[in-house]
C-alpha cells in the first residue's frame, strides 16, 4: 500500500512533465497519451476525462462556470455548443480549446425526459405482423406530433443552409432528392469521429421498413453520392474509412443515412439491435424473393428498446403481458 510520502513523490511528477508530442489520441477525444520527459527522463503521460462528478453541489453551478460557448448550431428546440471548462490559455477568446461539448433542447417534454433518462433495456423482435399492426400505427402518430419539424427546416432551406455539405437541388430529383450536413454532436474538428446525416427529401420513407427492391438503384446512387461528397469535403478520409448505416428504430421517422468514420467509437447508436448497414440493407433487398414491392416490411427484425420508450411502454409491453410471443426464444 502507497505510503503518504510516496504518494506526495508521484503527484510531483505530473507538473514537472514537459510536452513533445501527441503519440495517440481515441477518436471520440476522451484518451490522450502524450510523449514527454520528467526531469530529462522519458516520460508517457496518459489523459482520460473522468465522469462528471453527479453531486447538487458542483453541478448546480457547472454551466454558469463554463467559458467561451460557441453555438454550432440551433433548429428548432434543439441547440449544439463548444464550452471551454479547463484551464484558462491566454490567446483562448473564440473557444479554440473548447474542451466541453453540450447539447440542449428547450423547451423539453416527456418524451425527451425519459429517452434521456437512465432505465432498464430489452431485446425483442418486431415481426412483420407487429409492425403492421401496432409498430406502424405508432409510428405515424409520433410523427403527426410535431417531431419532424426541424428536419423538415432543413430539407426546406429555412436552417442550417450553410452547414449544408451536398444536396440535389430541392424538388428537382422528385423521390431521388436529398442532402447530407454534418451531425450536430460532432465537434467538426476531430475527423476520426467524423458523423455525418444523409436526409432524403421524400416524406414517404419512414424508416428502413419502407425500403423495397425497387429502391435498390436509389439506395446506390444515394450511398455513391454521399460517399463521393465526403471525401471531397474532407480529402484526409479515403473511401474505405466510411461506415454507412441506418438506426432501427430511429430518433425521427424521415429516412436518413448516418456516414460516420471507421474510428467513430462504436457507442451503444453503433450496436448490435440499433445500427444497420446500408450495404447490409441492400443485399436484403436483393436476396429477397418477389416482384419490386417486396421489402424490409416483410421480416423479423431484432433490437433493443429502453424500458421508458413508447414502444415498450405501447407495444411490446402489452404484447408481454398478454402473452403472446414478442421476445427472441
Amino acid at each position: 500500500m502507497a505510503t503518504e510520502e510516496s504518494k506526495r513523490r508521484a503527484e510531483a511528477l505530473i507538473p514537472k512533465f514537459q510536452f513533445e508530442r501527441v503519440l495517440n489520441q481515441d477518436e471520440a477525444g476522451r484518451r490522450i497519451t502524450l510523449y514527454g520527459n520528467v526531469d530529462s527522463q522519458p516520460a508517457l503521460l496518459i489523459l482520460e476525462r473522468a465522469p462528471f462528478p453527479d453531486t447538487e453541489e458542483y453541478l448546480s453551478v457547472l454551466p454558469a462556470n463554463l467559458r467561451s460557448i460557441t453555438n454550432l448550431g440551433n433548429n428548432d428546440i434543439y441547440s449544439w455548443f463548444l464550452a471551454s471548462g479547463g484551464p484558462i490559455l491566454e490567446g483562448d477568446e473564440n473557444g479554440k480549446f473548447a474542451d466541453i461539448k453540450m447539447s440542449m433542447i428547450c423547451p423539453c417534454t416527456d418524451k425527451h425526459i425519459k429517452k434521456h433518462s437512465k432505465q432498464g433495456y430489452r431485446y425483442v423482435t418486431e415481426t412483420p405482423e407487429i409492425y403492421r399492426d401496432k409498430v406502424r400505427p405508432f409510428m405515424k402518430t409520433n410523427r403527426e406530433e410535431g417531431h419532424l419539424n426541424w428536419v423538415y427546416n432543413i430539407i426546406e432551406g429555412r436552417k442550417e443552409v450553410e452547414d449544408v455539405i451536398y444536396r440535389t437541388p430541392l424538388g428537382r430529383d422528385g423521390d431521388e432528392g436529398f442532402l447530407m450536413l454534418p451531425n450536430l454532436h460532432w465537434d467538426r474538428k476531430t475527423i476520426e469521429a467524423l458523423h455525418l446525416l444523409g436526409i432524403v427529401e421524400r416524406r414517404d420513407i419512414w424508416s428502413l421498413r419502407d425500403l423495397k427492391k425497387k429502391h435498390i438503384p436509389w439506395l446506390r446512387h444515394m450511398k455513391a453520392k454521399l460517399v463521393d461528397a465526403t471525401v471531397q469535403t474532407y480529402p484526409q478520409i479515403d473511401t474505405d474509412q466510411l461506415k454507412l448505416f441506418c438506426h432501427y428504430h430511429p430518433t425521427y421517422y424521415h429516412f436518413h443515412i448516418h456516414v460516420v468514420h471507421v474510428m467513430l467509437e462504436a457507442t451503444a447508436t453503433q450496436s448490435l439491435g440499433k445500427a444497420v448497414g446500408l450495404d447490409e440493407i441492400i443485399q436484403q433487398l436483393e436476396s429477397m424473393s418477389g416482384d419490386d414491392e417486396t421489402g424490409m416490411d416483410s421480416i423479423s427484425l431484432n433490437y433493443t428498446l429502453g424500458e421508458a420508450s413508447g414502444l415498450w411502454t405501447e407495444v411490446f409491453e402489452p404484447i408481454k403481458n398478454s402473452g403472446k410471443a414478442s421476445q427472441p426464444q
